[in-house]
């Protein structure tokens, strides 16, 4: 019996983690992950040992540990993904297929399916505040920020125009120190979004939005040390992601709030 996964996709999550897949190609993947639990664990499992390796929370391995990993890795072969599996089905369901269809992702993807092979616990599927963190670090690769760049609210919402089933909100919170430089389409929980660049200082402010209900307070979210802010207004659902201090975000979603 073949032990290949059963999607030909997987290739491609790697891809978009590195910010090399189009806004189209970007789009169709998530609404494939989301139907995909071979293709949502993979993803899963590449985000927390991206931010493993970034936040600094693992410890270093003993050094027979550290031995085992590099032999491993020198001695990597398509014939040995049968024995990988044994040793970790979860995780090497996704990660046998890489190599038996010839692929390689270099020795950054090697190291960061060794790391979270020997130091992550299972996963959970991500949810809606997982994607827009990935949403948001994508858009950090170049070339993946905006697709139309301006300063002017009259030029970035009408852009948007045959573009989306509804007509996002843009506001000028430049006075407020939060510039607008832009927007572009993204995709979130199911459908196409839009997404507004704010900027604080040197640190980028992803806002998306798509139609909501009801009108709810902020509420505050942390995730792979981006600050997250979630609100709805005026039937729109709100999502701001970024690198500054929880309290400036904080500061960002009342201006928003309160500028007509």
């Amino acid at each position: 019996m073949s032990t290949m996964p059963d999607c030909d996709k997987v290739l491609l999550v790697q891809a978009e983690l590195d910010g090399e897949l189009g806004a189209a190609e970007a789009a169709a993947l998530a609404a494939h992950c989301a139907e995909c639990p071979i293709c949502e664990t993979a993803a899963a499992e590449l985000m927390q040992a991206r931010a493993l390796m970034r936040d600094g929370l693992y410890q270093p391995a003993p050094e027979d540990v550290r031995q085992r990993v590099m032999a491993s890795l020198s001695a990597a072969r398509p014939q040995q993904a049968q024995s990988a599996h044994a040793a970790a089905p979860r995780f090497s369901q996704w990660w046998r297929g890489w190599w038996s269809n010839g692929a390689s992702f270099g020795l950054g993807a090697a190291c960061a399916a060794a790391l979270a092979f020997l130091l992550l616990t299972p996963a959970l599927p991500p949810g809606l505040t997982d994607q827009v963190v990935a949403s948001h670090v994508r858009a950090l690769q170049p070339g993946h920020l905006e697709d139309v760049a301006s300063e002017d609210r009259h030029t970035v919402k009408p852009w948007f125009d045959g573009r989306l089933d509804f007509a996002p909100p843009v506001k000028d919170l430049v006075a407020e120190r939060f510039p607008l430089i832009g927007g572009r389409l993204d995709y979130l929980d199911g459908r196409p979004v839009a997404a507004l660049v704010y900027q604080r200082d040197k640190h980028v402010i992803n806002l998306f939005v798509w139609p909501g209900a009801g009108d709810t307070p902020p509420q505050t979210a942390e995730r792979q040390g981006y600050n997250l802010m979630h609100w709805s207004q005026g039937g729109m659902s709100f999502w701001a992601v970024s690198d500054v201090e929880a309290a400036q975000l904080k500061e960002f979603a009342a201006d928003w709030r309160k500028t007509p």
